[in-house]
């Protein structure tokens, strides 16, 4: 079986029921990328990685579902934003758009409330 944003979202409502909120979802799947950090953190190249790396797509999946919205159409739509915007990388790779966020040339780390201690 081929997985897709609507089995997967079948199958998350009969295995574990109705989400309390689409925060909850959110919250779940910043749980997963802690979880997908530490795998990285034990071996940047290990298949736990990979498969910590699908949890959060899993997740991920419904809650767009949740939202009404389809993964593949938001992430064409979210690149076509992206390819237009100007960016600043970092040494390691990284990188972020320049915004009212960054300075021309400088990466300015960005937090979201309760998860700073994970990112």
């Amino acid at each position: 079986m081929n997985e897709n944003q609507e089995s997967i979202s079948t199958w998350a409502m009969k295995t574990f029921g109705p989400a309390g909120s689409n925060l909850d979802v959110a919250k779940r799947a910043a749980l997963e990328m802690a979880e997908l950090i530490e795998a990285l953190e034990a071996d940047d190249h290990g298949l736990n990685a990979a498969e910590e790396c699908a949890d959060v797509v899993i997740i991920l999946y419904r809650l767009m579902d949740r939202l009404g919205c389809d993964m593949r159409n938001e992430i064409n739509r979210k690149m076509k934003i992206n390819r237009k915007r100007e960016w600043v990388t970092s040494k390691d790779g990284i990188g972020q758009y320049v915004s009212r966020h960054t300075e021309k040339g400088t990466i300015i780390p960005r937090v979201v409330g309760a998860y700073s201690e994970v990112f």
